[in-house]
């Protein structure tokens, strides 16, 4: 359990660009190291091994790009542009705002660990959702989606 105080944990995610609006939950690393995911595909779930949005680090946010029923919450997280604006609400009613600096994917045995979760100078935002092809025969999606925000 993380030890930030429960105020400022994220409650929702607003990107004005693609259309998200969705509530959030927190996240824990699974067994094998992989970031849990969202139970609810509509839902963003906020890592809580990092920090909160807003505070010294980077704040790690997944979500899922599709389900069994369509396109889920970070269906269009590619498509996002430098410049575009993150707006995370916290539990005490503040928000923190972040703008998209960079776009990338990264096939799954290529993840870059380091620039995701390394230490950095201030208050920085990482999205994360799958992408590339989604090949059954090999466990679903081979690569993934990393919007890196500030």
């Amino acid at each position: 359990m993380s030890s930030t105080p429960k105020g400022e944990r994220p409650a929702r995610i607003r990107i004005p660009a693609i259309g998200v609006d969705a509530s959030m939950t927190e996240l824990s690393i699974a067994s094998g190291g992989a970031i849990e995911v969202p139970g609810d595909p509509d839902q963003a779930g906020w890592l809580d091994t990092t920090p909160t949005p807003g505070a010294q680090g980077p704040s790690v946010v997944a979500g899922h790009v599709d389900s069994t029923s369509g396109p889920a919450v970070f269906a269009l997280l590619g498509s996002l542009s430098e410049g575009d604006e993150v707006l995370i609400t916290r539990r005490d009613g503040t928000t923190v705002r972040f703008a998209v600096d960079g776009v990338r994917t990264y096939p799954q045995d290529q993840f870059p660990t380091e620039q995701v979760y390394g230490p950095v100078p201030g208050p920085v935002l990482r999205l994360i959702t799958c992408g590339g092809a989604y090949e059954r025969a090999h466990g679903g999606y081979q690569s993934n989606v990393v919007v890196y925000a500030s």
